[in-house]
């Protein structure tokens, strides 16, 4: 091969500075101030350790990105050779061996949820009702009387007596404020007496469609509201964060999404969160990219304008999939089950909508075009949701669809091979299985717990996996789902062997369903979720090797810099 001579100088004198002059490490870009989303100059990163997750090429020892996306990666010679060689103002970095690969591609997340939340009280970790309230109290310490308070993250099956709480323990550190509560799986809350009252919620209020309001031996209301239909009676009610406010708590939930190496989302917030993130992405301060889901219970033609407005081809945001509920929650017994729960027989969960109406209503949405996303927990739920899937296709016609199950927690054995032949794809998070594996069991029984959270089976099937991490119902950090999923035992380590030990899948095969297989997932592949020529240039180096160390060490392991389009978004020095 024929070599420019003015190539061979600049070889020479990136090969100097790379290797004998210790070109800075991991240097880091402002977030904040560029008015691009991408820089257009060539970057050259030397002597890594590079998983690329491309079967046929999985490793490399340097990568060269211009203007966001990836322009050469492979053998250091080639890409200097290539890219480096040709460029007389490339950037040289050394990575001194430091592990590289795909950035995060989370599958499932709600940023406006988030940032909410971390402007309200925390109760995440709570151990006890006493531990709640003393938070509670604290937060009501600095508002006024009459103030609403929220807050969100407790689990009662934390707690000893692991009862939900009722309104008269938060009336007793909260008289004055109206305060509302979510649990940690987002499908129920507990409301004080205040709220109640600003609810309209009497012991003559009737249950809502889809949602229980909890009554006492009197049929009092105790203040616990299941589902979104009894929740949003008092939650309606709150008001709306202002628009500085909504702006600040996106921007800590972006934050907090870039220090743990997410490089893209798929979100499902609010509207008006959704118009914060365009003005984020038009100052350039947008640190990932993000497909905000649709509502699939509004009308077609709000949804329609909603898509034209939002659009659909933007590489940083763009609007996607409609997102629908079929039940509740495992946690709080409100996922629809096929046969009542073990630890409790007179419930079998909750179907949160008609599954006729929602065959009706996805035939219509499917023939606009549109990708459906159903949650679904239980068994029954997710067998409603195949079915609506395998309706649409006999309606519509074959295209290349790919729906979704959202969680797809809890399958009969017997619904596991219709993944694969539906091409409906099955969007999990490994975090929820460590979270729920204290208690699952008791809700399910020995039987139903080995359909339970199957990722390993699915995989064998020929479904195709999506892993995220249900971001802020679980951390956003996907090192501990790339623990749960390969030895599926409690961060804190057992129980030994894993629980349904079973359904393990590997290390690649986990890092595939958070990249390529949420890229799939979103009609994104070949775009990201791999390090190859062409990509955008979407990358995080870590401060370990995943490959090298055991897997009880993944939850130890940190972000050093987060790579977006090119651009450092964050670096831990």
């Amino acid at each position: 091969m024929k070599i420019r001579a003015a190539s061979l100088f600049y070889l020479c004198v990136i090969v100097f500075f790379s290797c004998c002059a210790g070109v800075v490490v991991l240097r880091a870009k402002s977030q904040t101030t560029q008015n691009s989303q991408t820089p257009p100059h060539t970057t050259v990163y030397l002597h890594g350790r590079i998983y690329t997750n491309d079967p046929a090429n999985p490793w490399a020892e340097a990568m060269a990105t211009r203007d966001g996306k990836i322009r050469c990666i492979g053998k250091i010679d080639y890409v200097l050779l290539e890219c480096g060689g040709t460029d007389p103002n490339a950037e040289s970095i050394h990575l001194q061996g430091k592990f590289v690969m795909p950035g995060f591609n989370d599958a499932h997340v709600h940023l406006g949820h988030a940032g909410a939340d971390m402007l309200s009280v925390q109760l995440n970790g709570a151990a006890s009702i006493e531990e709640l309230q003393k938070r509670v109290a604290d937060a009501v310490a600095h508002h006024q009387p009459g103030e609403w308070i929220t807050g969100s993250g407790w689990d009662h099956t934390l707690w000893p007596d692991k009862k939900f709480p009722t309104k008269q323990e938060l009336d007793a550190v909260a008289p004055k404020n109206p305060l509302f509560l979510v649990h940690v799986s987002g499908h129920v809350a507990v409301a004080n007496s205040l709220a109640l009252q600003h609810g309209e919620i009497t012991k003559d209020s009737p249950n809502p469609p889809g949602g229980v309001i909890e009554r006492d031996a009197n049929g009092d209301p105790t203040g616990m509201l299941e589902e979104d239909s009894a929740m949003s009676l008092v939650s309606d009610r709150i008001p709306d964060l202002k628009i500085d406010q909504r702006r600040r708590g996106i921007l800590m939930a972006l934050a907090d999404a870039a220090k743990n190496g997410v490089t893209s989302a798929q979100d499902f917030s609010e509207w008006a969160d959704f118009l914060v993130y365009v003005q984020l992405k038009e100052e350039g301060k947008l640190t990932m990219r993000i497909t905000e889901w649709l509502p699939f219970i509004d009308s077609m033609n709000q949804l329609q304008d909603m898509r034209a407005q939002g659009g659909t081809t933007d590489p940083w945001l763009r609007t996607g999939a409609l997102k629908g509920f079929l039940d509740g929650a495992l946690g709080s017994r409100t996922a629809a089950m096929l046969a009542p729960y073990s630890d409790d027989p007179s419930t079998s969960g909750i179907l949160t909508n008609d599954p006729d109406k929602f065959r009706a209503m996805a035939i219509e949405r499917d023939r606009a075009g549109f990708q459906i996303n159903f949650h679904a927990i239980g068994d029954r739920a997710n067998r409603e949701a195949l079915d609506i899937f395998e309706a649409v296709a006999k309606a519509n016609g074959p295209r290349d669809r790919r729906d979704r199950v959202e969680h797809a927690q809890v399958l009969a054995p017997e619904d596991l091979p219709r993944f694969a032949r539906l091409n409906v794809i099955a969007s999990m998070q490994p975090s929820h299985e460590t979270t729920d594996m204290r208690w699952a069991e008791q809700r399910l029984g020995p039987d139903r717990s080995k359909g339970a959270y199957a990722w390993a089976s699915l995989l064998k099937s020929g479904a195709h996996l999506a892993f995220g991490t249900d971001y802020d119902v679980e951390s956003i950090n996907p090192m501990r789902g790339l623990h749960a999923c390969v030895t599926r035992e409690l961060p804190e380590g057992g129980p030994v062997g894993g629980w349904q030990p079973h359904e393990k899948i590997s290390l690649q095969d986990c890092i595939r369903a958070y990249t390529s297989g949420s890229a799939y997932a979103q009609f994104e592949e070949r775009k990201k979720g791999e390090l190859k020529v062409g990509e955008f240039a979407d990358f995080i180096i870590l401060s370990d090797d995943l490959t090298k160390i055991p897997p009880s060490q993944y939850t130890k392991v940190t972000v050093l810099q987060t790579v977006v389009g090119g651009r450092t978004v964050y670096s831990e020095n």
